[in-house]
């Protein structure tokens, strides 16, 4: 169904007022479609990693529990495989075109490539938290918190990029702090079905600050880079996960190495895990596709309707979370917060990054 019908030229359409205006009215109407499109994409992805990411590590019991770690390696290595493959497609299915193209942008600019390493491996280390954080945390509540990279963002933007903050957009992260301290008190209700504990708790909430930091630096840092090169993001992302790959295995090798020897590097494996990898590594690149048909208040309903959707299934569904009084009244100050960020006042400055990782947004 198509929501045009109120447009004064929708109406002139309706009883004729000519084709060219008619298929103004079509393009219109198309890219009416595609921002819902693109809301509904965004609801899904970040649902869905979230809800699949805490399924596999903490509610499903069957078996030994697969490596993150490994976990991590392997969506880098899918992402590099999904970069390829569109820039293959991009340069006319041409091997001879690809390697060209490769040969170009990452082989002959080598301190353009080696100034990845850094936004890479923070990455990295924020995949690992996260999984860190879904192993310690229900979604719902991680959800929320997670919102403080809007925050981090800011802040990073503000020291690196010299860019302004209007005071609305101040008012709105210090009610996001607020919220996000509300979401975190003890309250009366606020007992899982499966208990999670008070020090697991306290680790899976380091992890996502943590995780915040490193999503905000590394973000502002890369686009920091984005705007000094020509390169496409696909080269960009396929610099990214060369060095997330060899950065990954080094974590491997460090933490894990004595059960990826005893058991293997895919010990634990099984649908849910390559579904949750598939996520990582493709669910960003299709969000970096779309995500231009969405505005800032588009993102701010599917980070709301995401929150929403994270706390029933993690209440209905996960039975690992009941929420408290405190956490509804902390995930809608944090919601409001969102929306009042994302609001362009008139006299607002530059319009800051809501997102940060160009895999992972």
């Amino acid at each position: 169904m198509v929501f045009y019908i109120r447009d004064s030229k929708a109406w002139k359409n309706m009883f004729g007022h000519g084709a060219l205006e008619q298929k103004k009215d079509m393009s219109t109407a198309t890219r009416f479609n595609l921002k819902y499109v693109s809301l509904v994409v965004l609801i899904i992805q970040t649902t869905s990693l979230v809800l699949t990411m805490r399924y596999s590590r903490k509610v499903q019991e069957d078996g030994p529990k697969y490596l993150s770690s490994t976990a991590v390696v392997m969506a880098e290595a899918m992402k590099i495989v999904a970069c390829i493959c569109i820039l293959f497609y991009q340069h006319g299915s041409s091997v001879p075109g690809l390697l060209a193209v490769l040969q170009e942008e990452i082989i002959n600019k080598p301190v353009d490539t080696a100034k990845l390493a850094v936004p890479s491996g923070l990455y990295t280390i924020q995949n690992n938290l996260l999984f860190l954080a879904l192993s310690n945390l229900d979604a719902a509540t991680y959800q929320v918190t997670y919102q403080l990279k809007i925050l981090t963002t800011a802040l990073f933007s503000v020291l690196m990029l010299n860019r302004k903050l209007d005071v609305m957009k101040w008012v709105s992260l210090v009610l996001l702090m607020a919220g996000v301290a509300l979401v975190q008190m003890p309250g009366e209700t606020k007992a899982a079905v499966k208990e999670i504990s008070a020090s697991s708790q306290l680790i899976g909430l380091g992890a996502v600050l943590c995780a915040c930091f490193s999503s905000g630096f590394a973000g502002v840092y890369f686009e920091k880079i984005l705007k000094g090169t020509s390169s496409s993001l696909w080269v960009r992302n396929i610099q990214l996960g060369v060095f997330g790959v060899i950065i990954g295995l080094v974590a491997v090798f460090l933490n894990d190495r004595d059960a990826v020897f005893k058991d293997g590097f895919f010990q634990g494996y099984h649908m849910t895990t390559w579904i949750v990898i598939s996520l990582q590594a493709f669910g960003g690149l299709v969000i970096a596709t779309v995500i231009k048909y969405a505005d800032n208040i588009l993102k701010g309903f599917a980070t709301s309707l995401s929150i929403i959707l994270s706390t029933v299934i993690s209440y209905y569904i996960l039975a690992d979370f009941m929420p408290s009084k405190l956490f509804f009244i902390g995930a809608g100050v944090v919601i409001s917060a969102t929306f009042l960020y994302a609001k362009e006042w008139k006299k607002a400055g530059p319009t800051l990054p809501t997102h940060t990782n160009p895999t992972n947004l």
